[in-house]
């Protein structure tokens, strides 16, 4: 992804001009390796979603290009990417008729790409239930009878279907209890290991991320923050915003825990983002003259690790806590 923009117009008046922009997604440069995890976090609204939407080719570009080993994907034909890139949406049972049978469901992508008919579909759609846990002899039944843990299964054993290289997960699990939870993502890595495949998974959860990711990339309004492995996110965390979302994780302990970053204000508006840094409103740390006026670019403070901040937080250091 090279300098993506997402920009949604506010129209007004009788005329519907243009009167400003939703900033959705603001100028992202990112990578993702072949056969990893690269895990998106960050708080509602903060363009998660519709990066991920941009990066499918479901959403037009605003600026930027989004290239899928060297090819622009605005270049290919719309049949060719879907066979290379799926998606697995938040809601399973809103991204399904209810009017079709999962054997139509899963079967679909197959039909129109031409892949298989007659007995030979029937055969392949039982063997991709079975490849995510569930019994071939449910393919006539209807998404209602199911459960949502069973509904995700259902999400996921259609998106396999094309035989991709690419998944974007869209917040598979925050719909399921934790016990389901912890289920499908452990089916999701023993596909990946199986079948080699690559993942962009968007969550808010922490717990989940630390979990399946290799890489994490967190967002704010639009813009990414910081950007490193997992470990090393997890154990020094650069960026403050990246400090407040760790310190709110959950935790069921006798022992003393941390106690947690509360950040002050509200999320700025993306159709009214604030100059200079865009979490500068928000920021125990930040500096006038500095934080307020200059965008931090997105650079490497160390190997692997990329931080968007004038005054990142060194190792071991933590931030002001308001209680």
């Amino acid at each position: 992804m090279k300098n993506i923009k997402k920009w949604f117009p506010i129209k007004a008046g009788m005329l519907s001009a243009v009167k400003s922009h939703v900033r959705a997604v603001d100028g992202v440069n990112l990578s993702v390796m072949k056969g990893e995890t690269l895990g998106i976090v960050g708080e509602s609204g903060c363009g998660k979603t519709t990066l991920g939407r941009v990066l499918l080719g479901l959403t037009p570009i605003t600026e930027g290009s989004v290239e899928y080993n060297g090819v622009d994907i605005r270049m290919m034909k719309n049949r060719e990417l879907r066979k290379k890139m799926q998606i697995v949406f938040q809601d399973p049972g809103g991204s399904m008729n209810p009017r079709m049978s999962v054997r139509s469901i899963v079967g679909e992508p197959l039909i129109i790409n031409g892949m298989a008919d007659g007995a030979e579909l029937t055969k392949t759609i039982g063997e991709l239930l079975e490849s995510v846990g569930l019994s071939k002899n449910l393919m006539t039944r209807f998404p209602h009878e199911f459960s949502g843990g069973q509904k995700q299964r259902i999400a996921i054993a259609r998106a396999l279907a094309l035989n991709p290289e690419f998944i974007l997960l869209d917040e598979p699990t925050s719909a399921l209890d934790v016990s389901v939870q912890a289920q499908v993502l452990n089916l999701l890595e023993d596909i990946q290991g199986e079948k080699g495949l690559t993942f962009v998974f968007i969550t808010h959860s922490l717990n989940v991320v630390h979990h399946i990711s290799d890489r994490v990339a967190v967002m704010y309004l639009g813009k990414i923050v910081e950007l490193s492995d997992t470990v090393g996110l997890f154990e020094n965390p650069a960026h403050p915003y990246t400090h407040a979302l760790l310190s709110a994780i959950p935790e069921i302990s006798i022992e003393d825990s941390d106690e947690r970053i509360i950040l002050s204000g509200d999320v700025p508006s993306p159709a009214n983002p604030p100059p200079g840094c865009v979490f500068h409103t928000r920021c125990p740390i930040a500096k006038e003259g500095v934080c307020d006026v200059e965008v931090p670019e997105l650079s490497s403070i160390s190997s692997g690790h990329l931080v968007a901040c004038h005054f990142p937080v060194e190792p071991g250091k933590s931030l002001p806590i308001v209680n």
